[in-house]
């Protein structure tokens, strides 16, 4: 389902404009996929049931990790996410030394339904299964069938440590990648898209092996400002000691990340 031929061509192009982007790196690749075949996927993508577990600071918006089990086009899409040859590829173009997580945590089909929004957050940073696995870039492959600017919905990214911001539009059949660090702050404005209709995403994760961790295990972390309320504000500033208490009591390894 992936253009390998055409990303493969255009790698150097893609490379320099991932390592030169700003405020960190990133890149937007549109035509990734058969556009025949993200269309029937599209087509067929089901209404997801299962929430997200981003409790207040994200709203409609669901999830299903094992898309694959739908057979067809979604197991042809996650063979080609998961194969050698895109992980070559990937660790061209970031210049980083990557696998695509094959289980998905955390990742599959995202669906932002009426009024859906994502605080702005820095993801966790070691997979809470395997310890090893350092989370060092989030992919999104969007779905979003003749997306118009108005509906919103666009990736909002933004340098913790600059405080510079950037947008990328989310139409269909294109794919962000984009750094996973402390300070690569993303998440997106309440949508606006048609009734019926949904902000849709498959969500990939890529890790690096370490040997021995480079920094401290951490959850979620979310950057809320007071303008958006204060109660929601005081839970972002509380929300990782909350999960470390969380964690010495109830022993779950899982709450460490």
């Amino acid at each position: 389902m992936i253009n390998f031929e055409y990303i493969e061509a255009n790698q150097e192009r893609f490379r320099e404009e991932f390592l030169a982007a700003k405020p960190f790196p990133y890149i937007a690749v549109d035509g990734l996929c058969d556009e025949e075949k993200l269309t029937q996927l599209y087509n067929t993508i089901p209404h997801i049931e299962t929430p997200s577990a981003d409790y207040v600071f994200a709203k409609n918006k669901f999830e299903k990790s094992r898309f694959f089990e739908l057979g067809g086009v979604f197991s042809e899409l996650y063979r080609d996410l998961t194969s050698k040859r895109f992980d070559n590829w990937l660790k061209y173009v970031t210049n980083e030394n990557v696998f695509v997580d094959d289980t998905f945590y955390g990742g599959g089909i995202h669906q932002g339904k009426k009024g859906s929004f994502l605080d702005m957050h820095a993801d966790f940073n070691y997979h809470p299964i395997h310890e090893n696995w350092y989370r060092n870039l989030n992919l999104l492959l969007y779905i979003n069938k003749d997306w118009k600017k108005e509906y919103g919905g666009e990736l909002k990214l933004e340098d913790e440590r600059t405080g510079v911001k950037t947008e990328v539009d989310v139409p269909f059949n294109r794919l962000a990648i984009m750094h996973c660090r402390s300070y690569t702050l993303h998440g997106y404005e309440p949508i606006h898209f048609p009734e019926g209709t949904a902000r849709t995403s498959i969500a990939a994760y890529a890790y690096t092996l370490h040997n021995h961790p480079v920094e401290s295990p951490r959850t979620t972390v979310w950057h809320v400002k007071k303008e958006q309320g204060l109660g929601k504000y005081m839970l972002s500033k509380l929300w990782v000691p909350a999960v470390r208490l969380k964690s010495m009591f109830s022993r779950s390894k899982t709450a460490d990340h």
